[in-house]
């Protein structure tokens, strides 16, 4: 395939293109739905809470979520997510609960982050998923080092790291795929064009033909597939991950999609979106696209789809009652994680904060600091 063709499995009908079928199994069809319908019903949850001022920020991949999933799929356990905020699949994917995921969101004594990062920033250990930043294109050049390290070890574990249309445009963008492509790293990038960052449009992040074109510059094969389509997502980034895995370094994955909802809750997309480029996505709905190949496989019944998101709804919505009960982290938590022995100003100022700590309010701005 050129860097400029798409690859697309699932077609209108439902049906997958002659020859081009990955064959899994029902088990991992039912996993990869059930995954895909969790990751959309969570982010409708976040953003209701966050608009009930329940928690603070929220980010939603509606739309995305064949992209994500997909590729994420094609992963072994053992190896390695550098993510960006747009993939709620893979933790999902992984085993975490939804009771780790949701007290990020609160930022409560069950968050891993203990607070300190933004909400939907999320960091597993246990999934092998490193923490997500704000800062747009960091995860590239991380992804890159610890590929380059593993390839030093002479493990064979491969990294896969996202970012937007728009993480392009970043410097760590170069310098990751740069030294990738010169040392031969075990990364797997997936650039997720949804066609906005923020609030500019792709015909304004670049003049090249295609995000994949850029791959030739850093010597590593650049392939372009419909983000939408959870089964050629998943057959292009196996690929790429077997080639990483042999020794034959990166792969650039272009991952054709678009994001369905504002950028975060903080933006309005209706203000700069048109609506029928919007209408226009809104019939490729991923989800509902891998359903009727599912139907055609006789592992999907649509009347049975209610069940199904009513008992993920339960128990996101249990998780979220949970969370709502869990105390703030303790003050004292303010100051672990930064020094192995803390030196003898940190021990003074902890101790000065918590004998500033009121019976009646653990509500830290209430401290006369």
């Amino acid at each position: 395939m050129t860097t400029s063709e798409l690859l697309t499995i699932i077609e209108k009908d439902g049906r997958a293109a002659k020859g081009k079928d990955p064959n899994l199994s029902a088990d991992d069809l039912r996993r990869l739905h059930r995954t895909m319908l969790a990751a959309r019903i969570l982010d409708e949850r976040g953003l209701a809470l966050q608009r009930q001022g329940r928690i603070g920020f929220y980010l939603q991949a509606l739309g995305q979520e064949a992209s994500h999933v997909g590729s994420a799929f094609a992963m072994r356990d053992s190896d390695w997510f550098f993510p960006a905020y747009r993939q709620p699949g893979i933790p999902i994917l992984r085993g975490v609960s939804y009771d780790d995921i949701v007290c990020e969101w609160y930022g409560n004594d069950g968050d891993t982050s203990k607070g300190r990062q933004m909400p939907v920033h999320y960091s597993f250990r246990q999934a092998n998923f490193v923490s997500i930043s704000s800062p747009i294109g960091t995860q590239i050049s991380q992804a890159a080092g610890a590929g380059m390290a593993a390839r030093i070890r002479g493990d064979d574990t491969v990294f896969m790291t996202y970012f937007g249309d728009g993480g392009t445009s970043s410097n760590d963008f170069h310098s990751g795929l740069n030294f990738a492509g010169v040392f031969k790293a075990p990364v797997v990038f997936v650039c997720e064009n949804n066609h906005w960052a923020i609030s500019v449009p792709l015909k304004g992040q670049t003049a090249s033909d295609s995000m994949a074109a850029k791959a030739h510059a850093y010597g590593m094969p650049g392939v372009r597939v419909d983000g939408n389509d959870v089964l050629a997502v998943y057959r292009v980034c196996k690929e790429a991950v077997e080639r990483a895995r042999k020794g034959e370094g990166p792969t650039l994955v272009e991952t054709v999609t678009y994001r369905m909802g504002s950028h975060s809750s903080s933006d309005d997309a209706s203000r700069y979106r048109d609506a029928e480029e919007y209408e226009s996505w809104k019939q490729r709905d991923p989800i509902e696209r891998f359903e009727r190949y599912l139907e055609n496989k006789k592992l999907f019944d649509p009347a049975d789809k209610q069940a199904l998101v009513d008992g993920i709804k339960a128990e996101i919505n249990e998780a979220i009652k949970r969370a709502e009960a869990r105390p703030r982290p303790a003050l004292e938590t303010l100051f672990e994680d930064v020094f192995m022995n803390p030196t003898p100003q940190l021990r003074a100022q902890r101790d000065e904060l918590l004998a500033l700590e009121g019976p009646e309010s653990d509500d830290v701005g209430e401290f006369p600091l």
